[in-house]
């Protein structure tokens, strides 16, 4: 049976050319790369190309590239660690409902050590007021971290505008772009970003890497003892294949950057088009128009989403209901209820995410068998 994959924003399958550049360091170049000979000095080497092709690729200089394991990592290291270096400056966060957990739970444990975090709304598209905001700044404001784009509804914040209200605050400004990058062109400089976090699984590379950007001048502290590997802040012995692959797969996503999303807003377009001309009581969750490329998330009145899914997985058709990191979690989608989604379709959400390997009669397979199923009900 042929395997249909829709699921691209969960993970992504790890390219030939990526997987090719990975291969010496897991043999013949196995170097440590914080040891001074020269199977170390290859390995460190080849950390430095990684770290230029992520800098490259978000406009950020080199020394401001953190590798890590993850996006979450990436967020944790952010977020708990400019709030612990910088608490004597104040003790106040902004972020948002529809944040993915990695922020939302790093703000409650902050909470729980005496900061306090104000979570903002969002609109039935998924998008904060900027209005709303500002209002929520304080003289003890010192981080705002909004994503840059959901992963599970697709919207794109007005990142631009809320890291102009930071700059002009003097707060520094984080955001989780975990499923921007590739899908979104980020000049960190332009965009006024302070903190970025991303991960490599998301756009080809390996699961177990990721990077956070840091702008030169902020300061953090570091989270885990032990050596002072990434310039100090991030000990641990470094994951030098990896950290090739995510260098290579972000170098990779933005050569072909302009095909590759044509493709998907294609995919998207003809697949959104479809289930909403012949699927009954359908609604499609987020902004329609600024929203990620290959994102299509549509709710099916009164559907059982987890029999959806497993009647899907039948055909070989594999998507979710949601953020994969939170299917094990029984209780209603937090970004669902956040934008006031109606509880007889929260339900029944079906998270369909497009990749660099779906063709056209994918699509069209993939919808024709959620007729079957939801015009049965």
């Amino acid at each position: 049976m042929k395997i249909r994959y829709f699921d691209n924003a969960a993970t992504t399958p790890v390219r030939e050319e990526v997987v090719k550049e990975m291969l010496p360091f897991f043999g013949v170049e196995y170097g440590n790369a914080s040891v001074m000979y020269s199977l170390g000095r290859n390995a460190k080497k080849a950390m430095k190309r990684a770290r230029e092709r992520v800098a490259r690729a978000i406009n950020a200089d080199i020394n401001e590239i953190y590798f890590t394991s993850c996006g979450s990592e990436s967020d944790n290291l952010a977020i708990k660690g400019f709030a612990y270096e910088n608490k004597s400056k104040g003790n106040h966060i902004i972020t948002s409902k529809i944040e993915h957990h990695a922020v939302l739970d790093s703000c409650k444990t902050l909470e729980k050590q005496g900061f306090k975090v104000t979570y903002l709304n969002v609109d039935d598209k998924g998008k904060i007021n900027l209005e709303e905001l500002v209002n929520s700044i304080t003289n003890q404001t010192i981080l705002m971290t909004i994503m840059f784009a959901n992963n599970e509804i697709g919207t794109i914040e007005p990142i631009e505008e809320i890291a102009k209200i930071a700059k002009k605050k003097n707060i520094v400004f984080h955001t989780d772009a975990v499923q921007a990058i590739g899908n979104v062109k980020i000049d960190v400089k332009q965009m006024n970003i302070d903190m970025l976090s991303l991960s490599g699984h998301k756009f080809y590379a390996p699961k177990g890497v990721g990077a956070l950007y840091v702008k030169n001048g902020i300061n953090f502290k570091k989270l885990q003892d032990g050596g002072e590997q990434e310039y100090n802040k991030r000990a641990g012995t470094e994951n030098v294949a990896e950290i090739v692959g995510l260098g290579k797969a972000i170098e990779l996503i933005y050569n072909d950057y302009d095909e590759y999303n044509k493709k998907l807003i294609t995919l998207r377009n003809h697949y959104i088009d479809r289930v909403k001309n012949e699927i009954s009581n359908c609604k499609v969750n987020g902004d329609l128009i600024n929203r990620l490329p290959g994102n299509a998330n549509v709710s099916f009145k009164n559907v059982n989403g987890s029999e959806l899914l497993f009647e899907l997985d039948k055909y070989g058709i594999c998507a979710s209901a949601g953020s994969a990191c939170s299917t094990s979690n029984p209780a209603p989608s937090h970004v669902l209820t956040a934008i006031g989604l109606d509880k007889n379709y929260i339900g029944g959400t079906l998270r369909v995410s497009f990749g660099r390997d779906n063709t056209m009669e994918d699509v069209d397979f993939l919808v024709n068998r959620l007729k079957e199923f939801v015009n049965k009900k």
